[in-house]
């Protein structure tokens, strides 16, 4: 039934961009902290090589993800076939946080365009690559990406932008850092 592959095949490959959305799951180190799970879309998603793949981290209500990677890097993905044959991918591994700053940030972004509400990207070295059968998963039908990130950033500006990254994504929810935005970032 499932696979576990020793990079990121073109069979793969191909699975995972043709997906519409995927799933990004971490925990904190505490047993007390909040697992996350959060679902992404839009044109977010790079594979960099065999074994290493980037998404755009866009500005949200929460910080979980980064607040998470940042204390011990832990990461999965998942890519699920809601149309088609039945597929599950999950990409395990270490993940690290590239913001404004970083030596790679402005590399990133060449990969992607124009990114309204990017906050940084999650670079992720993928150490177990695996698929399942997703027989459990529902079919549904497309229709579009929203267009209420895009028109909401493009809404606040780039100060508007960094005022509620400095309000509502410093830290966690279990009170983990989170975004580092300075005085100089967009």
């Amino acid at each position: 039934m499932g696979k576990v592959y020793e990079s990121i095949d073109e069979k793969i490959e191909q699975f995972i961009l043709n997906q519409k959305m995927f799933f990004v799951g971490t925990a904190p180190g505490s047993a007390d902290g909040h697992v996350n799970v959060s679902p992404k879309g839009l044109d977010s998603f790079r594979i960099l090589d065999d074994h290493t793949v980037v998404y755009a981290d866009l500005a949200g209500s929460g910080i979980e993800t980064v607040a998470h990677v940042r204390e011990n890097a832990r990461i999965v993905l998942m890519f699920c076939a809601f149309e088609g044959a039945p597929n599950i991918v999950r990409l395990h591994g270490r993940g690290e946080v590239v913001e404004q700053g970083h030596a790679d940030f402005d590399s990133m972004r060449a990969l992607f365009g124009t990114l309204t509400g990017l906050r940084s990207f999650i670079r992720v070295n993928c150490t177990r690559i695996s698929d399942s059968c997703g027989y459990g998963v529902p079919l549904f039908e497309f229709k579009q990406h929203r267009t209420q990130l895009v028109g909401w950033s493009t809404k606040k500006g780039a100060a508007g932008l960094k005022q509620y990254l400095r309000e509502q994504n410093r830290h966690s929810i279990d009170g983990l850092p989170g975004i580092e935005v300075g005085d100089d970032d967009a």
